[in-house]
């Protein structure tokens, strides 16, 4: 038997039904989809000091399970000592598999450890059914190892959905648990 993600399954069996009956969809092939999880981290001090860019590959490879890739400054700019092509951040794209394992991390174990939190915000959709989440210390992560951090960095979030509208991208990603804050 082949392992399927808490969530893909979660995805299949309760998301999938509870979307197609409040959205009256006749085909559960339009159901709105996860597509990818984009994570992205900038390394602004990356210009005085480059390890902290080998730093920052090594941690978001710990925290997505698969290499990350640095990225590159397309313009130079004086006043930052900022040169075309320095490496000044760090990315990576996850799909399939990898994709439902993060967000079972994520939200099972990350989110609950952000200090003093009560849901995620709302208001961050982008028109598309896209979702973005900005995450403050990198370090709610359970794969990071405090002892071996020298500087909290934040990152961002980003679930690419196949919603066409922000309320549709909203119900798939509250029905698969993320945790929104309490419309008031």
């Amino acid at each position: 038997m082949k392992y399927v993600s808490r969530f893909k399954a979660k995805y299949e069996k309760e998301v999938v039904p509870a979307m197609k009956e409040q959205f009256q969809y006749k085909n559960p092939m339009e159901v709105p989809k996860l597509v990818k999880i984009c994570l992205n981290q900038g390394v602004g001090q990356a210009t005085q000091d480059k390890k902290l860019i080998d730093v920052a590959v090594e941690e978001m490879s710990k925290i997505a399970g698969q290499k990350a890739v640095f990225t590159k400054a397309k313009k130079s700019v004086s006043n930052f000592k900022l040169r075309e092509g320095m490496p000044i951040g760090v990315r990576t794209t996850l799909r399939g598999d990898k994709m439902w394992e993060f967000m079972d991390r994520l939200v099972s174990v990350a989110l609950p450890r952000v200090r003093d939190f009560r849901g995620i915000n709302d208001k961050s959709f982008d028109g598309r059914g896209n979702y973005s989440l900005g995450v403050s210390e990198h370090i709610i992560f359970p794969e990071i190892d405090l002892e071996k951090v020298t500087k909290i960095t934040g990152m961002d979030i980003t679930f690419v959905t196949t919603a066409k509208t922000d309320n549709e991208a909203y119900s798939l990603l509250k029905l698969l648990g993320l945790p929104f804050k309490s419309k008031n």
